[in-house]
Order: C-alpha cells, then sequence, then structure tokens
C-alpha cells in the first residue's frame, strides 16, 4: 500500500473516531467529564445509569480519551463504572476503553510522529526505571513494570510502547493484559464504594477493602520486581527492597527537615569509595543518601537490626552489611571488601552509635590500616544540624534545617602514601563537630529539656544522682533547686553554657568514684537474650557488676564476665537498657530500679576505655 493511501486510511479512521465522541458531547460526555472534574462521583454513576447502553459506550470513550489526554486521571472512569455495573463488565469496558485509546495513541505515533507534553513529562522517569536493571529487558516486560507502578499514567506508557519497534499486536495485548491489576484494583474500591452508599457496608469495612486492595496491587508490584524485573540486583543496592526503604525514609522525612547538601566533591570521585559520616541522629542514613543521589551505598548497620531471620534475609537482598557494635567482627571487613569489588560504594558511621551529646564519640575501632588496604578513595561527610532537630534523648522532632557537605576527600593515592596512624586521625579531625557550638540554628520550641536527664543523670552543682528533670526549657535539680535555662540557640544560659560541656564537669565528678581500687557498680537487671541467629531466645533475671577488670553478669543459669579489654563501649537506649554481646549472643540489660542509670554505665565504659588507650599511648 502506498505510504499516500495508507495515511488517507488513517486519517478517515481518526475523523470517524472524532465523530464518534461529537456524537456523545451534547449529552453525556461534556456533562460526565464536568462531573469527573468536580469529583462528583454519585452524580456520575446515576449519569451512566440513565443513559442504557450509551452509558455503557461511555465509559469505554472516557477511558479511551484519558488514555490520549495522559493528564486526565483514569482511576475515576474505572471507579464510577464499578459503582454503576457490574464487576465482571465493568472490568471489559475499562479494559475496551484502554485499547481504544491505546490504538489511537499508536496510530498517532507510528503515522504522525506524534508526542505529548504529558508523555515528556513522565519519560525521564521510565527511562530511570528502565536503567535499573542491569541487563537488557524487552520492551513488553518494562510495560508489564509501568502499568502496575502507581506512578506512571497509562497513556504515557503507550505512548513510550508506540515509540518503540513493538508490533502493534504484541503492544495491544500486552495493554490489555497488563492494565488488569489497576483496572480491577479501582473497579472494587468502586464497588465497595457503591455498597457503603447503600448502607450495606460499615465504613471501617469499606476502609479496611481499600487498604486491602492497595496491598494486594503492592504485593503484585513488589513480587514482579523482585522476582522478575530486578532479580540480578538482589543483595546489591539496585535491589527493589533498597530503594523500598529509602523510599519509606523520604516519606517520613521529606516535610520534616529542609537539607542543604553540597556534593560538589563527589562529582570528580569514581565508584567504588568509602563514605565516612558524623553520628548525630538516628535519620542520618537517609540525609547522607539524599546527599549522594543517584549513587547507592551499601550501609553497614547495627546487626541487631537485621536479628530476625525474615529482617536478616531482607537485608541480605537490600544490601545491608550487619556489624556487631564494639565486638571483633571479621565477617563486616569481609563483605565491605566484596561490596567494592561488585563497584558499590560502602557507607560506615565510623562512631558506631549516636551522639549524646552533640559532639562526636572517640572512635574506638581505628580502621586506618584497613582502609589502606582496601585502596579506594575516602570521601568524609559532616552532618550538621541534625542532632537536636531529633537528639537520641528526646522522642520528638523538630523542623530544622541540615546541612551536609564532604569534608574532606583522602584519594587513594593519598591513603597509600600516609600511615595508618595518620588516616585515623584525618579521618577524626574531619568529622569532628558539636552541634551545641552552631550558633546559625534558632529553636523556638518549649519543651527544648524534656529528657535531657536521661543523658545528664547528675547535677553537677550538688553533685546528686538522678535528681535532674527537664521541664519545658528549664533543666532543673530537685535536690538543691538550681535551674540551667536552654536558650534559642540550644545553649545553657550560664554555665557550663553547652550540653556537652555540662557532660564533661558530669564526667569529672564520676572519675573521683575510679580513684577507689574497689571501684563496683552493681543493678539487678532483666537480660533479654538474643542468638547470634536472632531468634529471641529468653528473658532472665540477674545481676549486672561493672568493675575495672569488666562486665560481669550473673544469674540462675549462667554467670559470665566481659574482660575490660573487650569492652570499649556500652551502647545504650536512654531510660531503656544497655548491651553487650557475650559467646556470640547479644544481651539487652534492663534495670530494675532506675532506668536511666544506663547513661551512667555507658560513661564508666567510656572513661575507663579511655584511661587504658593513655595507659598504652
Amino acid at each position: 500500500m502506498k505510504k499516500s493511501t495508507s495515511r488517507i486510511i488513517v486519517i478517515s479512521a481518526l475523523i470517524a473516531v472524532i465523530l464518534m465522541f461529537a456524537f456523545f458531547l451534547k449529552d453525556i460526555l461534556i456533562p460526565y467529564i464536568r462531573l469527573e472534574l468536580a469529583h462528583d462521583l454519585d452524580g456520575a454513576k446515576e449519569l451512566l445509569i440513565s443513559k442504557g447502553v450509551l452509558g455503557l459506550l461511555t465509559v469505554v470513550l472516557v477511558e479511551g480519551l484519558e488514555m490520549v489526554v495522559v493528564f486526565i486521571s483514569a482511576e475515576f472512569i474505572q471507579i464510577a463504572s464499578g459503582m454503576s455495573y457490574p464487576f465482571y463488565i465493568a472490568i471489559v469496558l475499562c479494559d475496551l476503553g484502554v485499547c481504544l485509546g491505546a490504538s489511537i495513541i499508536y496510530v498517532l505515533v507510528k503515522a504522525f510522529k506524534f508526542t505529548s507534553d504529558a508523555y515528556e513529562r513522565n519519560e525521564e522517569k521510565i527511562a530511570r526505571i528502565a536503567q535499573k536493571s542491569k541487563k537488557d529487558r524487552s520492551t513488553v516486560l518494562l510495560m508489564y513494570l509501568l502499568f502496575i507502578m502507581p506512578l506512571i499514567p497509562f497513556g504515557a506508557i503507550c505512548y513510550y510502547g508506540s515509540r518503540t519497534k513493538l508490533k502493534y499486536g504484541k503492544y495491544i495485548l500486552t495493554v490489555a493484559t497488563g492494565v488488569i491489576p489497576s483496572i480491577v484494583t479501582s473497579i472494587l474500591m468502586g464497588t465497595a464504594a457503591k455498597y457503603f452508599i447503600g448502607n450495606d457496608l460499615p465504613l471501617p469495612l469499606l476502609i479496611l477493602i481499600i487498604v486491602g486492595l492497595a496491598a494486594v496491587l503492592f504485593l503484585i508490584l513488589f513480587i514482579f520486581l523482585d522476582r522478575v524485573y530486578f532479580k540480578e540486583n538482589d543483595n546489591t543496592p539496585d535491589s527493589v527492597l533498597y530503594s523500598f526503604f529509602f523510599r519509606v525514609a523520604e516519606l517520613l522525612r521529606k516535610r520534616r527537615q529542609r537539607l542543604i547538601l553540597d556534593d560538589s566533591a563527589l562529582k570528580d570521585l569514581t565508584p567504588p569509595y568509602i563514605i565516612l559520616a558524623n553520628h548525630s541522629s538516628f535519620y542520618d542514613f537517609y540525609y547522607v543518601k539524599k546527599l549522594l543521589g543517584a549513587r547507592n551505598p551499601a550501609y553497614v548497620i547495627n546487626r541487631h537490626f537485621m536479628s530476625a531471620p525474615i529482617l536478616r534475609d531482607l537485608g541480605h537482598k537490600a544490601s545491608f552489611i550487619p556489624k556487631r557494635l564494639f565486638n571483633v567482627d571479621f565477617t563486616t571487613p569481609m563483605s565491605i571488601m566484596r561490596m567494592i569489588r561488585k563497584g558499590y560504594s560502602v557507607m560506615i558511621f565510623p562512631e558506631g552509635r549516636l551522639s549524646i551529646t552533640g559532639r562526636n564519640y572517640p572512635i574506638t575501632e581505628r580502621t586506618g590500616s584497613f582502609y589502606k588496604k582496601i585502596g579506594v578513595d575516602v570521601a568524609i561527610v559532616k552532618i550538621k544540624g541534625a542532632f537536636f532537630a531529633n537528639p537520641k534523648w528526646r522522642r520528638r522532632f523538630y523542623k530544622s534545617d541540615i546541612t551536609l557537605g564532604v569534608e574532606r576527600v583522602i584519594t587513594k593515592d593519598e591513603l597509600a602514601a600516609m600511615t595508618a596512624e595518620e588516616v585515623d586521625k584525618a579521618i577524626i579531625s574531619a568529622i569532628s563537630y558539636d552541634d551545641s557550638m552552631d550558633s546559625e540554628p534558632v529553636w523556638k520550641q518549649r519543651d527544648k529539656a524534656e529528657g535531657l536527664e536521661n543523658v545528664l543523670y547528675r547535677c553537677i552543682d550538688c553533685g546528686a544522682l538522678y535528681t535532674t528533670k527537664g521541664t519545658g526549657n528549664d533543666f532543673v535539680c530537685t535536690a538543691c533547686g538550681k535551674v540551667h535555662h536552654i536558650d534559642e540557640n540550644y545553649r545553657f544560659t550560664d554555665e557550663p553554657y553547652t550540653i556537652g560541656a555540662y557532660y564533661d564537669r558530669m564526667t569529672e565528678i564520676e572519675k573521683k568514684e575510679l580513684d577507689d581500687p574497689d571501684f563496683r557498680l552493681e543493678t539487678d537487671v532483666t537480660a533479654v537474650i538474643y542468638s547470634e541467629k536472632g531468634r529471641f531466645k529468653r528473658k532472665r533475671p540477674g545481676a549486672c557488676v561493672l568493675t575495672k577488670e569488666g562486665l560481669t553478669f550473673t544469674s540462675e543459669e549462667e554467670t559470665f564476665t566481659i574482660d575490660g579489654s573487650l569492652l570499649p563501649a556500652l551502647p545504650f537506649s536512654c531510660n531503656k537498657e544497655f548491651e553487650a554481646y557475650h559467646d556470640d549472643k547479644l544481651y539487652y540489660f534492663y534495670p530494675v530500679e532506675t532506668r536511666r542509670q544506663v547513661a551512667r554505665w555507658a560513661l564508666f565504659a567510656d572513661v575507663m576505655e579511655g584511661m587504658r588507650n593513655e595507659t598504652e599511648g
């Protein structure tokens, strides 16, 4: 067939379609579209039912129109059809409408090279999803993926498919079958809404149905992504689970903090490399990911977060690298090196725990020799402003500006020329920071001191234990009555001025306890014990004793001592517990009385580690 004849046939067909639309414009389409724009589902339902056969055709034509125009939401007509017609009829009508719209798009693109602004706005999203897979995938498989992802309009996907080399038969079959999960979900929602409006369905059950349908659709999407499209990305930062994890984190944090990011120093680096950062708040992992953008690193995380079997499997799929805190662990370095060999960067928080004062914790594990052995660039990131937004000792989040930038890059050539000690010193210097010394953030909240007693547990004015209390913006001692007021820069208005300086004064008082050669800290505890494989094992009542020699736990079933040299720190959760590893098991120790004392146990462990380092140095 000549090209001119082919175009005449195509144009004639398009004119016929337009005339069909025009036939319905006066009585159905224009009123229906008005109802759609007004989100009047009840009105749309009544209109469709009142028009009989013409109502059926309206569903098909409106669905097709929405496909071609792209920016009109298809869910409205699908929900309305579910409210108006039996389930099986509604599915057929909506699918026919999708196929009609997809066919018009195919002709427009193939015959006239037509494109759409709405498609072009989604073109970058489609390209990013296509690039996520390491292997070349067929257009059909990618279209199936796009149809079940609630991110891109059906019409934009059809414009994409029409621009490829797909034959019409395969193209329309892909469209007809690929849209079914989404159509079924929308129609079921409309059907549920119909019964709810008729008072045959309670509101809680309606909500449960909608949530359940959304969950089913998500499950279909997840299985497709994980088992088919991105299967080869398992156990890497390109995995579906990795993306999902950070997407959830973004939903939780996006509107609470404004991130000010400077990634200029990273642009000249070629992965893989090591990223190090100070650890001010729980969501630091998310802030660093935002700084890195599309550069997905593997994260070294607390092994206990992956202790349960299902979490362990999911964590490995997402490429998280588990690490025992402050415990000899040979598998973690091997996992880091394995990830580097695969070409992925690795993100590490060298302090190993959250700051409790806004300043850095000492880095107990000196890893300069390890980074020299890996032989890749090391980028050291500094996080500013995150600590007071959500300090370890307070539950409430404050909105704030958080600044991230690369403080220093140590290239692999520089690493080779430095000693391990020089590398360690460079890392410590680069991540060093004290949020209390930053006068730019202004905190106008009226409860800034609440929870602070869980870290500053001793009064530095009278020396009394566990008599401090944060109330509003005042830090008060109930024994001597001394009040330290916190100003808008989160600093005390009198000496010692900062939380870190208060902690130092408190530490000096506690050091006097260590002058006693018979120093002994003891408390009754409930121990919650997790096995190496993460299965919850048991609870045991017992007692913990901390001396200069180490930590001893005694119960009816067992007694053991962790030597002080193997106890560089005692990680703790404020007003809850402190923890330690023994014999491949993780012990959480919950004091029976005065839970806030866990901060005191951690302080003594830090002081004794510092004394040991001074002696060895």
